[in-house]
């Protein structure tokens, strides 16, 4: 459809023109995006106000999206794979420290003890001491005496401890860390040392022989030894009891299994009761005259001064003065 063509008023002696300008209003142009720096720098923005905040989630996507824009950039993948560590996402983390083809031997190793890979831990540890590398060497220190208290080995993981308590700052999260994992594996390593033999020497002699000469339970399928030993418990007898009616339900003056049970149509209307009977009818109820009734020929005429409400002797509507 053509567009339509506005009159333009003309000035004084001149002639009247057309114009050919559309009355629509023209779509406004499309805006450039913006520079890849400048949305770099709006984002690494964004993704720094996401971590101080503790928003890992969000975090994440973010950096999604600056790989999108730039994946070889190094500060996004290793706040990614920080981020990854933070939300336990271990298995992710690994896949990304492969991807990226860097070593990563502290966070790889930490993914691996987190994930019950013990074996495997222990050797980038040992690639982590060989690699002699001074920022990594303590952390390295505390993986491994974590390791060595998961696997049991309580005398190591107490050596260690007291090797990083030396240098720890007193004032610091990690002092405080130290003193409760040390707190752990001495109170194990008593309990190997010392308290167990204490408490082997309780019990009674049947039981101490059966626990020494039973083999080691399987970790995969805990038993107890003791349940053997001991006298199977008989289950206590259920006594049946009957429940009491209470007393803050039974009615005032009402005697449970004497008083008489309350009447089962008391709810019903006491027309549609069975016992409802319909009332006689009152006695001459027809027999009296309504309003306006006339007596009959029988009675006799009636005199003109009742018919007038009893009046007589008075005057009449135009009646005259004697």
């Amino acid at each position: 459809m053509p567009p339509k063509v506005k009159p333009v008023p003309a000035k004084a002696g001149q002639a009247q023109t057309y114009s050919k300008t559309p009355s629509r209003q023209r779509r406004p142009q499309k805006q450039q995006p913006a520079p890849l720096t400048d949305r770099l720098k709006r984002l690494f923005t964004s993704l720094c106000a996401q971590v101080d905040g503790g928003h890992f989630t969000n975090a994440i996507r973010t950096c999604n999206k600056i790989l999108r824009l730039d994946p070889s950039d190094r500060d996004a993948l290793r706040t990614k794979l920080f981020l990854l560590l933070q939300t336990e996402q271990y298995d992710t983390a690994l896949a990304l420290i492969a991807e990226i083809n860097e070593q990563s031997l502290f966070e790889r190793t930490y993914a691996l003890y987190r994930l019950q890979r013990e074996e495997d831990a222990a050797q980038v540890l040992k690639e982590i001491k060989n690699s002699g590398k001074e920022p990594e060497q303590r952390g390295a220190m505390h993986l491994e005496a974590q390791l060595s208290y998961r696997q049991g080995s309580y005398q190591s993981s107490l050596d260690i401890y007291n090797e990083l308590l030396e240098t720890a700052d007193p004032s610091s999260d990690e002092h405080a860390d130290i003193l409760t994992n040390l707190s752990a594996s001495q109170s194990h390593q008593n309990f190997i040392t010392t308290a167990f033999m204490q408490a082997m020497s309780r019990l009674p002699s049947s039981i101490a022989s059966t626990l020494e000469s039973a083999p080691p339970p399987l970790l995969s399928q805990p038993a107890s030894i003791l349940a053997s030993v001991e006298e199977p418990t008989k289950k206590p007898e259920v006594v049946e009891t009957k429940k009491k009616l209470r007393t803050k339900r039974v009615p005032k003056g009402v005697i449970p299994g004497a008083s008489p049970p309350p009447d089962p149509e008391r709810w019903l209307k006491k027309s549609e009761r069975t016992s409802y009977t319909q009332g006689k009818k009152r006695r001459g109820a027809a027999g009296g005259a309504t309003q306006g009734a006339t007596v009959g020929a029988e009675s006799g005429p009636v005199s003109a001064g009742a018919s007038h409400g009893g009046k007589t002797g008075g005057k009449g509507k135009g009646g005259k003065k004697k």
